[in-house]
């Protein structure tokens, strides 16, 4: 992205805002919408969070579901359905009470015989949910309200594991939980904050969620995932704006309330205007990374994965979408600046990347001009912008690389299939997580290499996981730190992901928008306020 387009486009915001809002968006403001919150987030296509790690889906699932436990902003974890709860003396039984006034939108109560079938549908998928699953004898209901999780040996770890999920750990319905977890579930029938309207939904166009009447919020002050999740709006739309230029012209007139993800050209325009305001929601910041399909040619071979390790200029591929001081290097597994971030097996980092290195470990692979295919989601900037840095990158070193451009909805449908890319398959898909999200090996669904129950581009190393499996076992922050370490030899090793670099980056709201909850991700719909504009 250059110096131009950026000029470019600041001038056209302001210069085209009135004439680019769409007339929808005019005839449905007003004063009567007065407690009606719009935030234009990313496109939305899979309701169900337990068959995708999307963050679309778990902001989703975060409105209408909710959560045995939640970690607080101390990343603490806390009660949330589960009102009380105790563990044996031998440590391998936990009984769990759930709290008063849970009950589905659908009208009938939440059950134990719910939290039952949710914990083993997350489990087949969730890597913190598979470690529980291998370590329990039983998980069954006790009565309406109670259910037992029985281990065949103590696992410090679960209440943990139960609330810091990678995967949206949503409490469904018994007759949707009992659903395989390679089947969507699309009732979006929870019991939590904010009801979704069907009938109101406009794929493509928006979403709508209604304030839960009854809902019961917990006592405590809301704090992170924790707390009272008190909603005080009567309706939130989900908006889903793909161009730009149209989403601030929109958050400048009052059209909409909030952008979860402004790029940096907006950023001076933002400032400048005394009606709005950036916003970092998660200062753990976010980690970009592309996906290599470990199954399919050219990347089945290690040494192909690792000529990509070399080829990557981070600093080139930040700064086609962020500015200088947002930006960052990252060369751990587990983000920039975290606990168990470190430098073991980092000599692949070079400033500016090393094209010829990558050229001839490619060569060593055997690369035969073999088709690579970058699944490009043109409805991200970020993630669009270094697709097409990427794709010339690999062409400037003689790789067959072709884009396949689609929305982000299309790249989540086919990231999942494990083809060729002659029968609808890919190579390689760029995304993103928090450094909070890949401070843990456990649930961090990004850092498992179990191949085909594992995360998209299917990665196996049998000594990895060995060392993976180590980690509830590890009693210290000293040993953690030191198994974490190996674990990142390991893993750079195997190379099945390429670090792009790291970036904090601000959404934007409405100055009327306030009280927004700080997570180190996602974007809760709960206890933010309107005032009149």
């Amino acid at each position: 992205m250059t110096i131009s387009r950026r000029e470019i486009i600041k001038t056209g915001l302001v210069a085209g805002a009135a004439m680019s809002i769409p007339s929808v968006l005019r005839a449905q403001t007003g004063p009567s919408n007065a407690q009606t919150v719009r935030m234009v987030l990313d496109d939305l296509s899979v309701f169900d969070p337990i068959f995708t790690t999307a963050t679309a889906t778990a902001n989703h699932a975060l409105a209408i579901y909710d959560s045995l436990f939640a970690v607080d902003s101390k990343l603490m974890s806390q009660p949330q359905m589960v009102g009380k709860w105790g563990v044996s003396d031998d440590k391998k039984t936990y009984t769990f009470e759930l709290r008063d006034g849970l009950g589905w939108h659908d009208g009938t109560l939440v059950t134990a015989a719910d939290c039952v079938a949710s914990i083993r549908r997350w489990g087949q998928v969730d890597p913190g949910g598979q470690l529980i699953m291998a370590r329990a004898s039983d998980i069954s209901k006790k009565d309406d309200k109670t259910f037992a999780i029985a281990l065949k040996e103590p696992l410090g770890l679960l209440i943990d594991l139960l609330a810091t999920s990678g995967y949206s750990f949503p409490v469904m319905r018994e007759k949707d939980a009992d659903r395989p977890a390679t089947e969507q579930v699309t009732a979006n029938i929870g019991s939590g904050p904010f009801k979704f309207n069907s009938a109101l939904a406009k794929p493509g166009a928006n979403f709508t969620y209604h304030k839960n009447e009854t809902y019961v919020p917990r006592r405590e002050a809301p704090d992170g995932f924790a707390g009272g999740k008190v909603t005080k709006v009567d309706r939130v739309i989900w908006e889903i704006i793909a161009d730009e230029q149209t989403a601030f012209a929109a958050l400048q007139s009052g059209e909409v309330d909030f952008l979860g993800a402004p790029s940096a050209d907006l950023y001076s325009a933002i400032k400048s205007d005394s009606n709005l305001a950036l916003q970092v929601l998660n200062s753990s910041g976010d980690v970009y990374f592309m996906a290599m399909n470990c199954l399919q040619p050219p990347f089945d071979n290690v040494k192909a994965r690792q000529a990509m390790l070399h080829l990557i200029d981070q600093e080139a591929f930040m700064r086609t979408t962020f500015p200088p001081d947002n930006i960052s290097a990252v060369k751990s597994m587990f983000g920039h600046g975290m606990l168990y971030s470190n430098d073991e097996n980092t000599g692949w980092f070079k400033k500016g990347g090393d094209p010829e290195k990558a050229r001839q470990l490619l060569k060593e692979a055997g690369y035969d001009s073999e088709k690579v295919v970058i699944l490009d989601p043109t409805d991200w900037s970020p993630a669009n912008n270094a697709c097409q840095l990427l794709a010339a990158t690999l062409r400037k070193i003689g790789v067959n690389a072709e884009l396949a451009p689609s929305d982000w909805g299309g790249l989540v449908a086919r990231r999942a299939k494990k083809d060729s890319v002659e029968k609808g398959g890919w190579s390689i898909f760029i995304t993103s997580a928090t450094g909070f999200e890949l401070g843990n090996p456990l649930t961090a669904p990004y850092l498992s290499a179990n191949g085909d129950k594992g995360w998209y581009g299917w990665p196996k190393s049998d000594e990895y996981e060995a060392l993976r499996a180590k980690w509830p076992n590890v009693a210290t922050l000293e040993e953690r730190q030191a198994l974490a370490r190996e674990m990142q030899r390991v893993w750079w090793d195997y190379a099945p992901q390429v670090l792009l670099g790291h970036v904090v980056s601000p959404i934007a709201r409405r100055k009327t928008l306030t009280d927004l909850i700080s997570t180190p991700s996602l974007i809760p719909m709960w206890n933010m306020q309107k005032a009149p504009a």
